[in-house]
């Protein structure tokens, strides 16, 4: 089921009707406790008509963003050294990868990324909501979108298996990682904690929408995204091998630490839905919007 928020109380979608209707429940303000419920016991819940829902359906009260595709790392790699690499290095990356059918070292994923789902703490503060404008970050000159897919923690885990930490998944939602993709460079060269910090903390965006666990597990392997920009479609992506499951990334994050409802971890960019993959990227005024099937749509204008 879609569920979202509409004037401080939840609203959910009824597909045979195509619209959208209250949510008759003692808890209908907050969205967290309704995706703890059984799919049969929330469908019973709809009430009345009522409007699209809008504004942010849930404060997080975490963010792990996880990089879930080894093809947008490497992909990413090759798009940050065409974009902001000496002449030298572009010139080595590519005989090398034409000589050995592969990237060099440094372009690859790290070690540890073959051995855990790794992660990084976004800022959660820092989100902004659906046909909200983004203020153009004061430190950067090239901002890039980053389709991704948000995991809403529903049920308490820690020290979980694989399978609880599926379990523990209450609804799904899109996301935007915002990236300041010239201070992303200087970091992952010159910084001490790598290209995570100023360069993915300003901003993030989320979806009015969450659509339940049971809606969109059965079909996660085979959910097809889109990127528009100004309307038009600059790149379209797919959930299709990815290097770990949406299980093994919960039972990471719960390793020796609690994972609490409400708390939001994302998937990693879709391969090829990002600027930095495709070599375009958006720029002030442009409005970007994100789509992925069957959860609708998250779209932003940037600012000047």
């Amino acid at each position: 089921m879609k569920l979202g928020m509409n004037s401080g109380r939840a609203v959910g979608f009824d597909p045979k009707a195509g619209t959208w209707r209250k949510i008759e429940h003692p808890r209908s303000d907050d969205l967290l406790e309704l995706l703890s419920l059984e799919p049969g016991e929330l469908a019973k819940c709809m009430g009345e008509s009522a409007n699209h829902p809008h504004g942010l359906p849930f404060s997080p009260g975490s963010l792990r963003s996880f990089a879930l595709w080894e093809r947008h790392m490497t992909s990413a790699a090759k798009g940050m050294v065409s974009r902001f690499g000496s002449p030298l290095l572009k010139s080595l990356a590519a005989g090398h990868e034409r000589l050995i059918g592969r990237l060099i070292e440094p372009m690859r994923p790290r070690p540890n990324y073959y051995r855990f789902p790794q992660y990084y703490m976004g800022n959660h503060r820092s989100l902004i909501e659906d046909g909200q404008e983004l203020p153009w970050p004061s430190f950067s000159e090239v901002v890039d979108f980053e389709l991704e897919i948000g995991m809403v923690i529903a049920r308490q885990v820690r020290d979980c298996t694989p399978s609880e930490g599926l379990a523990s998944i209450g609804g799904f939602c899109i996301v935007n990682d915002w990236s300041a993709r010239d201070v992303q460079w200087d970091d992952t060269r010159r910084g001490t904690f790598g290209g995570v910090v100023k360069a993915k903390t300003f901003a993030g965006s989320i979806g009015a929408v969450v659509v339940t666990a049971d809606e969109i597990l059965p079909r996660f392997h085979r959910l097809t995204g889109k990127v528009r920009v100004n309307g038009e479609t600059w790149c379209i992506g797919s959930t299709e091998e990815a290097q770990y499951t949406l299980g093994e990334a919960v039972a990471y994050a719960a390793m020796g630490e609690t994972v609490h409802p409400g708390d939001l971890l994302t998937t990693g960019t879709l391969p090829c839905c990002c600027g930095l993959e495709i070599g375009r990227f958006p720029i002030r005024g442009d409005e970007v919007q994100l789509e992925i099937e069957e959860m609708g749509t998250l779209t932003n204008r940037i600012g000047y």
